[in-house]
């Protein structure tokens, strides 16, 4: 993707072959999951040393990186060092309680606890920055390592008075509750006590304090969809159905309304924002989608008000072509930018789109996901299967993308010319236990776009080992590495991770 000269004449990267990395949480045959324990968001920050994940009980998990710290030294004394190759390790770190449960009294509504979305603020003095939020509020959460502080010593010296008894003082009170200092009946030894100490204060535990700094709230009418940083380090946005909101970290009682799609009348509503997010290096420019199936490139410098965008991408739609669920599966339901900003990535319900921001003629290269699916869109209609929101991620070099689908079973495509990788895994100990030889793609030029997208399916109806797709079981929520091949994902309750 972003290769240039040198990755047309060197051709495509071989494909990558997936092994298991570690698993969390997992569940045991038979053990019911419960609601609150449902994974909802998926982040790695920017080093890919953490990793945080959110559940619909309010909770964030925070995981760090451990193989990175076992070796010491400099680049170049690890590089002539023989060690084998590792993979990326993870280990808990620790969780806190986000968001509760609330209510509405204005609206008569229920407030779910649920974490949509977490994104990581810049890390500073040692403390890690997070933003998470539910439905309607934002919180900005700070992590630090607390030094816990216990006295050690006490000022008198237990082994030079005989009517001291030998416990360890705790904090100032006796460790033994039978013997009362303070009493009459104590007294002082012949001569004095000999030895006199000033109590000691060490702090050798740490532990992990997680810390609401600021509450941004009462900007939203509508439910949140997306949280998204900013490169300047200082501001992010918000967004929900009909509005895009501009806050600075530091302040959280005002915002910046930079996208309003409201229309006077509610009856002439059409569509609804579905995604945002920002430029990874630009600060001015910022991206969102829609249910309709376009994205809207936008910058602030034009207008104060972006209700203008500076680029419309989205597909002309193919001449007969059109059903009853049309505008359904168009919607799309997560956009990502590259990590050069030059292309984004889009997930509706059947397709992945890559797009070129210089180009809003059409994608660059489409990947059909679960194309056998399109005949049973009338069952996915029945059983609500068909809104289900699926994100997609890419990887930090570009040259890979990814994302889930039912049964548990999540897809990684080639994303440089001339690729045909495409990768179909399961979301367990053994990813490759399902994996569908899919024939080759052709090549992805602007011209062949609508034939790749309409061609035949490109997996059966069945799972490989001949069982019906499951739909109560889908990997909506997935994360690539930045610097590395490798891919978080979760399965209900259990974060599976994943290497190449």
């Amino acid at each position: 993707m972003n290769g240039g000269d040198d990755a047309a004449t060197s051709g495509p990267p071989p494909s990558l072959e997936w092994r298991f990395s570690q698993v969390f949480g997992e569940r045991t045959a038979g053990e019911e999951v419960q609601e609150v324990d449902i994974i909802s968001a998926i982040e790695f920050d920017k080093s890919g040393d953490h990793l945080a994940t959110g559940d619909r009980g309010g909770r964030v998990v925070l995981f760090e990186r451990t193989d990175t710290k076992d070796h010491g030294g400099s680049r170049k004394d690890l590089e002539q060092t023989d060690y084998p190759v590792r993979h990326p390790e993870f280990r808990y770190k620790t969780e806190f309680q986000s968001h509760e449960p609330e209510f509405d009294y204005l609206k008569s509504l229920e407030i779910e606890e649920k974490i949509n979305k977490i994104r990581w603020c810049q890390p500073a003095n040692g403390a890690l920055f997070l933003l998470s939020t539910n439905d309607k509020t934002i919180k900005y959460w700070k992590v630090q390592e607390k030094k816990i502080k216990k006295i050690s010593e006490m000022n008198i010296d237990p082994s030079e008075s005989s009517n001291i008894p030998p416990q360890l003082v705790t904090n100032g009170l006796p460790a033994d509750k039978g013997h009362d200092y303070l009493s009459k009946d104590f007294s002082f030894p012949p001569g004095g006590i000999p030895s006199l100490r000033l109590p000691v204060v060490t702090s050798q535990e740490t532990n992990l304090v997680a810390r609401c700094r600021r509450v941004y709230a009462h900007a939203h009418d509508y439910h949140i969809n997306s949280i998204s940083n900013s490169s300047d380090g200082e501001t992010f946005i918000s967004a929900d159905d009909l509005r895009v909101n501009l806050w600075n970290l530091e302040i959280s009682n005002q915002s910046f309304n930079i996208v309003d799609v409201k229309p006077t009348n509610m009856e002439d509503l059409t569509e609804v924002i579905t995604s945002a997010e920002f430029h990874p290096i630009h600060c001015n420019m910022l991206a969102y989608s829609s249910s309709k199936g376009s994205i809207r490139l936008i910058d602030m410098r034009q207008s104060a008000l972006c209700d203008s965008h500076t680029k419309l991408f989205e597909e002309p739609e193919a001449p007969g072509s059109r059903s009853f669920f049309t505008e359904i599966i168009a919607s799309i339901s997560d956009i990502k930018f590259s990590k050069d900003g030059r292309y984004i990535l889009s997930r509706d319900y059947m397709t992945l789109k890559l797009w070129d921001i210089n180009m809003d003629s059409g994608p660059v290269a489409s990947y059909q996901v679960h194309e056998h699916l399109r005949p049973r869109l009338c069952d996915l209609y029945e059983n609500d299967s068909i809104f289900d929101k699926f994100e997609c991620c890419l990887s930090g070099d570009g040259l890979r993308v990814a994302t889930g689908s039912y049964s548990n079973l999540f897809r990684v495509f080639g994303a440089s010319q001339g690729s045909t990788e495409a990768a179909t895994l399961e979301a367990s100990k053994n990813p490759m236990r399902r994996q569908i030889q899919t024939p080759a793609r052709p090549s992805r030029s602007i011209g062949s776009m609508t034939r790749v997208v309409r061609r035949g399916s490109e997996s059966p109806g069945t799972e490989a080992n001949g069982n019906a797709y499951d739909f109560t079981t889908k990997l909506l929520h997935m994360a690539w590495h930045p610097t590395e091949n490798s891919i978080a994902c979760a399965a209900a309750n259990s974060l599976y991770m994943y290497y190449a």
